[in-house]
């Protein structure tokens, strides 16, 4: 894979629709430039769209504008705060 332009750094999608459910983070291009990351569980992806429900929402990315994917580890259990 070539490296990117901007940044010399060489990017990899490794996941795909097969992985609907895991827990995965994203990065894709913003169109203005730059880019942002996504993380949470693979939701859907089909007809050149993916779609990840974080803790805030679901949030859709176009196919074309995935930089990077992989599948990350499920979050650890919250801890409780410490009471008196």
């Amino acid at each position: 894979m070539e490296p990117d332009a901007h940044s010399g750094v060489a990017y990899v999608v490794d996941v795909g629709p097969g992985d609907l459910g895991a827990r995965v983070v994203l990065r894709a291009r913003l169109p203005g430039g730059g880019a942002t990351d996504v993380l949470g569980h693979l939701a859907a992806w089909s007809g050149g769209e993916v779609v990840v429900r974080t803790r805030t929402g679901e949030v859709r990315v176009a196919e074309a504008a995935l930089l990077a994917a992989k599948r990350v580890p499920e979050a650890p259990p919250r801890r409780r705060a410490a009471g008196p």
